[in-house]
């Protein structure tokens, strides 16, 4: 019974770690330290008791809304601690609880956009000015939909994870080299092509290079392939043994407003979504890109209003796909 219910965080872990992102859940303690450490929400949630004799089964309250949730996935670089960084990877995460599908959308950050109080510039400049609230309200102006929680993760949490679960194998599709001049080189980047065996340093290497004829475009490619491995990897018996150590050595990295209820509701449903059949989006989508120039410097402009349409019209259509398959089955 116990490690049927557990089973339930593999979803709520996995998604809430960019880039992805944390892990299954086996030991009930340790991923009630993990959730209460890095939640800044109010909760009243009670940690089960961890004394095998006297446990009694664990009920998991269950998520009872209706609409779509939306989490604003982040990936930050933040080295200066007077300062909020930027963001150098966005996604959001979206949970229809009556359909039972999941949709992932990876936003270009050259996106050019209204920051509100601080006029136009590319999506990654609204976390330097205002921090994860106005991130959230910048992207939910662009997608045309409500963003409902966010979790961060910074570079040295995305490392720490790596290294922790014994790194991830990727193939490298070509050379990468990259001098970055700040912060003494700790953030150069030099792979060669190849599959191979890599550590968080050369993971985090892998995610963030852009140097590539499509820049951005490329780069959220790999950042998908690196986070399907990823998930592969926190997936093996190996990493399950060693989850304490997880969520103990990356919870100081990681934040959320979502409550630690909240955490595990959203962790009940993903039992019953397939992430196989996960939706991924490029947004902007190809077809509404507009590449403009703006002193000099080239940015992806976007009809805003024609984005929230495309944004709904493929929440819809999956939705659509969804009572077919479910008809279809009857």
């Amino acid at each position: 019974m116990l490690k049927k219910i557990l089973q339930k965080w593999k979803w709520i872990v996995s998604i809430c770690l960019i880039l992805g992102v944390c892990t299954v859940g086996y030991y009930t303690y340790s991923i009630y330290q993990f959730a209460h450490t890095i939640s800044i929400a109010d909760d009243t949630y009670h940690s089960p008791t961890t004394d095998n004799d006297q446990a009694a089964p664990v009920a998991i309250p269950k998520w009872d809304g209706k609409e779509p949730v939306h989490i604003l996935l982040m990936g930050t670089d933040t080295r200066d601690a007077d300062s909020n960084g930027r963001s150098d990877s966005m996604m959001v995460a979206t949970i229809d609880p009556v359909t039972k599908k999941a949709y992932l959308m990876s936003i270009l950050r050259d996106t050019y956009v209204d920051i509100p109080g601080h006029g136009s510039s590319r999506l990654n400049a609204a976390y330097s000015y205002g921090g994860v609230e106005l991130a959230k309200e910048t992207v939910s102006n662009l997608l045309g939909i409500p963003i409902d929680y966010y979790v961060t993760i910074d570079f040295e949490g995305f490392k720490t994870l790596v290294d922790t679960i014994g790194g991830v194998e990727i193939d490298v599709e070509k050379d990468m080299d990259y001098t970055d001049g700040g912060d003494q080189h700790r953030y150069d980047i030099h792979l060669t092509k190849g599959l191979q065996h890599l550590d968080g340093t050369h993971a985090l290497q892998y995610v963030r290079f852009r140097h590539d004829a499509t820049s951005d475009f490329t780069r959220t490619e790999r950042q998908r392939k690196f986070l399907t491995a990823l998930a592969a990897e926190l997936q093996s018996s190996t990493s399950i043994v060693k989850l304490p150590s997880i969520l103990s050595s990356i919870a100081p990295y990681l934040h959320t407003n979502l409550s630690l209820t909240d955490m595990i509701k959203l962790s009940s449903l993903g039992l019953d979504i397939n992430l196989d059949k996960t939706e991924k989006l490029q947004i902007p989508p190809n077809h509404l890109l507009q590449e403009i120039k703006v002193k000099g410097a080239s940015v992806i402009g976007i009809d805003t209003q024609k984005l929230h349409e495309y944004v709904q019209e493929q929440l819809s259509e999956s939705n659509d796909d969804s009572d077919s398959d479910t008809t279809d089955q009857k």
